[in-house]
């Protein structure tokens, strides 16, 4: 009988799923006109993504980061929630010479603490909070001139121009995540937060 646990000749190296722990260090959330977002004690979430939320819905429209569909289309929102970390803005605040970049500026909807390399974390990564809530990882959240602008505005820089920028080119591989809500319920400031990273091969035929 054959090993199914046999590695086939030219098969990918496959490293095995993980996980662990980390912590939420703050929630946000945005009005429906609105790209900045600001601090709340609690996310209340449904299948659409935050109530109330700027990007919340089942869909969502295309645009520059999808040139495969003409601006504009109709496709499934995989961007309901933008997820950021504490250690990786701060690399990116020191690259554009600033103290600090906030969550809120950058229109990002949970802080967590503890994921070492967040941005680095793969598609199909779950995020299981303490409360109920799940969220599936879609991938990373492409730094845009948009969030560059916001920053460069907050932060008082003298040239927004320059600022909108500088953002997406110190930014990249640091600018976070973003994900879609697979179990809803309500996420809360503080809440502990299970990490489990999926198996993980390099796809080479």
């Amino acid at each position: 009988m054959l090993d199914p646990t046999m590695h086939r000749e030219g098969e990918p190296e496959i490293l095995p799923g993980r996980k662990f722990a980390a912590r939420v260090a703050g929630v946000y959330t945005a009005p429906e006109d609105h790209f900045v977002t600001w601090a709340v004690e609690t996310l209340p979430l449904t299948f659409e993504g935050i109530v109330g939320d700027v990007h919340a819905g089942h869909t969502r429209r295309s645009g520059g980061r999808e040139p495969w569909y003409p601006r504009g289309t109709e496709m499934r929102n995989e961007r309901q929630l933008s997820i950021v970390a504490p250690d990786e803005m701060a690399i990116v605040a020191e690259r554009m010479g600033l103290a600090e970049i906030k969550p809120e500026w950058i229109g990002a909807n949970l802080l967590l603490e503890g994921v070492p390399m967040l941005s680095m974390l793969p598609s199909g990564t779950m995020l299981f909070f303490k409360g109920g809530v799940t969220i599936k990882i879609d991938g990373q959240n492409a730094p845009c001139r948009v969030a560059g602008r916001s920053i460069a505005e907050h932060a008082g820089m003298v040239d927004h121009d320059a600022g909108s920028l500088l953002f997406p080119k110190v930014s990249r591989r640091l600018r976070g995540l973003v994900g879609w809500v697979e179990k809803p319920g309500v996420i809360a400031a503080g809440e502990e937060v299970s990490v489990r990273v999926p198996e993980q091969w390099i796809y080479r035929a």
